[in-house]
């Protein structure tokens, strides 16, 4: 095997010259280009984020009535923020925000014949959005 180890040496050198070769005219391609055209974002992007924040629309009857008032309820991962669910509600319905307000649920106690458990807790977020514009849940 020692013999035949210099073959293989050799390969992987002629390797890494052609991953150098590659990267240089790459960098070159870059450079060549003006430097006022910038890489425009995917719309599938901004959707993705979305999705990523709001779980579901969180329907009650409480928030039928908060929906006459423009303020729509939403269920929301437990990780998000404000900002983060207000980008999200432009993007997905194309309305503009006024504010945001979270609201933690806590776990319930629940019972199945002699099996205790408890229902999840979970994060809403109740968002007011511009006089005028309406939100199609339904």
């Amino acid at each position: 095997m020692a013999l035949l180890d210099f073959l293989k040496n050799k390969k992987e050198k002629d390797k890494a010259k052609e991953k150098k070769a590659q990267n240089v005219s790459v960098v070159k391609e870059i450079k060549d280009k003006p430097a006022s055209v910038s890489p425009k974002r995917n719309s599938s992007e901004a959707k993705k984020f979305s999705y990523q924040v709001v779980k579901a629309p969180h329907i009650s009857e409480k928030a039928n009535y908060l929906s006459e008032k423009n303020k729509y309820t939403f269920t929301v991962y437990n990780h998000a923020n404000k900002p983060e669910i207000k980008k999200a509600i432009e993007g997905a319905y194309g309305v503009n925000v006024l504010s945001v307000n979270m609201v933690r649920i806590p776990h319930k106690k629940r019972r199945l014949g002699r099996t205790e458990g408890f229902k999840k807790a979970y994060h809403k977020a109740i968002v007011t959005i511009k006089e005028g514009q309406k939100i199609e849940l339904f």
